[in-house]
Parts: structure tokens; sequence; C-alpha cells
């Protein structure tokens, strides 16, 4: 077993709630979710600030870490959580002004082996969403479950209408549309990476990091995927295989968000009906 890990993050904030917090630039965790609805906890350090009690673990962000950042180190380091057996689906965020708290949800998508890898666990476990509750939790984790509960298996899917999109704005897309497709996967592929924000399309949380599906069509086929990019590309009817990718997103994991992005009327209404929800590319074209 390790001994603790030291940042330039570590020590106390005197908060605007009154309370004392750990963590000079915040702190974050991480939730990792498998595949039999397990989520992975930490059985917290007598010593420890709320010692005793079962929570995620975290620690204290660095001056040079992002919270997803934070969150992948702090379980490799107190669970030995393999950073690339990990994909993050989205955040919430517990914000105080001098101090905030992201929690970073992840879907175990590799070989996962958690152990207490340092003094700060007495024990981590895989337990299931529906016992939880029944353990003694840290405060501020049992406060925040029943919202984590409710998106812990979700993930967003984006169904993207590349032709549609990109057409929407008069760019000099038309002289190479081939060109101007990659480029949107491009700009959907850094997106995907940094994740965009809860708001954009109405969903719950703070952050969602996004399964992007682009549908292709004519000049534009030869474009290929790239990474979180899957690029399907149409034979003849786009407007079909969109509707397909978005029903068969629905289909596979109905508990899912399934966003497509389209300002095309007629397949707006073949999409919401197999389920998804529409935006218009302005929408999507705000955040890239």
């Amino acid at each position: 077993m390790t001994l603790l890990h030291r940042t330039d993050g570590d020590g106390w904030v005197d908060c605007a709630c009154g309370r004392r917090h750990w963590g000079r630039f915040g702190a974050a965790g991480l939730m990792l979710v498998d595949q039999g609805n397990r989520i992975l906890l930490q059985h917290r350090a007598p010593w420890s600030h709320e010692g005793g009690t079962w929570a995620l673990a975290g620690g204290a962000r660095s001056s040079r870490e992002t919270a997803l950042q934070t969150a992948l180190r702090e379980a490799a380091e107190e669970a030995a959580v393999d950073p690339n057996a990990v994909t993050p689906t989205h955040s919430w965020l517990e914000d105080h002004g001098p101090w905030s708290y992201t929690t970073v949800v992840a879907h175990a998508t590799g070989v996962v082996h958690p152990r207490a890898a340092d003094r700060e666990s007495v024990e981590v476990r895989w337990v299931r969403l529906d016992e939880v509750a029944d353990r003694p939790l840290h405060p501020a984790f049992a406060l925040a479950w029943p919202a984590l509960r409710d998106e812990a298996t979700r993930r967003l899917v984006l169904v993207v209408d590349a032709a549609n999109v990109v057409g929407s704005r008069p760019d000099g897309w038309w002289r190479d549309r081939a060109g101007a497709t990659a480029r949107l996967r491009d700009g959907l592929s850094a997106l995907a990476a940094r994740g965009l924000a809860a708001r954009t399309f109405k969903l719950p949380a703070d952050v969602w990091w996004p399964e992007i599906r682009m549908v292709v069509e004519g000049q534009a086929r030869g474009v290929e995927s790239a990474p979180d990019v899957t690029v399907v590309a149409a034979n003849r009817d786009g407007d079909a295989l969109i509707a397909a990718e978005a029903s068969r997103a629905v289909d596979d994991r109905p508990d899912d968000h399934v966003v497509a992005v389209t300002a095309d009327r007629a397949l707006r209404t073949r999409l919401e009906g197999v389920g998804a929800r529409v935006f218009g590319p302005a929408t999507l074209l705000a955040v890239l």
C-alpha cells in the first residue's frame, strides 16, 4: 500500500456555506458504474474527514488538472482503477463559489480490478445501485445520491445529420462538401473529448461526454470516423438511415438520452416518432 499522494491542491478552504472543504482548487471524485449496475464505493479510513463512511474515490484538484483528470487520478491512486478502462459519461457540479466538487460518472468499459491502494481506503467494493443507500454514506454523497442514482446508467447518444448541419451556414461548403463534412467531424470529435454543457440539450447534470454518430451522404461518403465520432454513410436515403440510427440507439439502451440534430421538419417528425429528442443545427454549432 502506497503513502498518501500530495498535490498543490491539498489544503482546506473556508467556504461561504460556513464549512471547511478539502481542496484549494476544488475537488472531484469518480462514480464508476459496471455492466452489473453496480458502483465502486470506497470505505473511508477512520482518520480521514467523515472517516468510516462510504463514498467515492476522490480528492483535491491540483492547479493543473481538470475535474475529469482529478477524478481519474484519484481513482487510480485510491482504488487501483486503470483510467484506460474507464469511459466518462457525465458529471455533476456542486458549486459553492470559493470551492466546488465535481462527481464524474463513468462506465467500466475495460477490465477493472479495484482494491484499497492507499491509506485513505479501508476497503473498496462494488455495490449494487439499489443497495447503496443502505450503507453509512458520507453526508455530502448521501445528499447527492438520489440525483446521481437517477442518471447513473444513462449515456448521451448524439445522432447528427451531417448534410443538414453543414448546409445550415453559408461558409462555402458547396465548393468542398467532403472537406466541410470532415471539419464538422473534427469539431464533433473535439466536443466529445471535452464534453458539452448539459443545458445545451436541456439535460440533467452539468457536463455530458456524448457518443456521436454522424450520418453522411453524397459527396461526403468518403469521410471516415474519428475518435469518439462514428461516421455512417448512407447509400441512398440519408434520412432513413438517420432515423434508423436513432431508433437503434433507443432500442439498444432505452434509458439513454438520444438526441438528434437536424432542421429537416419531416425528418424531425420521424425522429421524434422513434423516441429521440431533436434540436436544430444552430444549437450544436453554438458549442463547436
